[in-house]
């Protein structure tokens, strides 16, 4: 079994699974199902989406206040969730142009913060790649929403829906992934203690 570096592991693997499949769910309605005629509704939706996931992030916050790292970025990503999400529903009356600016912003910042998560907070090579990726991906559709003012506005939101997915995805893998290496660091563990034991009962019996 491959050697794990403990401090490699995210513990909180679960509130990226939640993360992710929200995003998904989001993303696929955004593409496949959205009534694009509604735009009201649509901004309502994504809304309800970003708080959603600012209440997970702040799950992941309160699972990680009892320790040295981690609470802080949980922190970051959900305060900008939630920020966007109170912008689209207190200035709902504001013109759409406004809505896809605040849309686009969000979009670039958690972008931002993804690739620094990727290069500052993340030393598993994997989980870099995943937050790097990701963070990427954030920053071009950002780009694209706010400067494709030749596209239809419903094709905006499909854009978002399109990072959304792409949220979606790789944080499961990421949740997966740390999920997988919890696995193996317990069983590490425990076929560490049975060889303990065994050494000490050797060393028993040979006095």
């Amino acid at each position: 079994m491959a050697h794990i570096n403990r401090r490699f592991i995210d513990r909180h693997w679960l509130v990226f699974i939640f993360r992710g499949a929200l995003a998904l769910v989001f993303g696929w309605f955004a593409l496949f199902k959205g009534d694009m005629s509604n735009l009201p509704l649509i901004f309502s939706f994504i809304s309800v989406y970003l708080l959603s996931i600012g209440i997970i992030d702040s799950a992941g916050a309160l699972y990680n206040s009892n320790k040295k790292h981690g609470w802080v970025n949980s922190i970051v990503d959900a305060a900008v969730d939630i920020i966007a999400a109170l912008v689209l529903i207190f200035l709902a009356n504001n013109e759409i142009v406004f809505q896809l600016i605040v849309i686009s912003v969000y979009t670039c910042i958690s972008g931002l913060i993804d690739i620094f998560h990727g290069f500052i907070s993340t030393t598993d090579p994997t989980d870099r790649f995943i937050r790097i990726l990701a963070g990427c991906c954030g920053c071009i559709m950002s780009f694209v929403i706010l400067n494709a003012g030749n596209f239809e506005l419903p094709t905006f939101i499909r854009f978002f829906g399109v990072y959304a997915i792409i949220v979606g995805i790789t944080s499961m893998i990421y949740g997966v992934h740390n999920r997988a290496q919890i696995t193996e660091d317990s069983t590490a563990r425990k076929e560490a203690v049975k060889k303990s034991a065994k050494k000490r009962v050797a060393s028993k019996k040979a006095k």
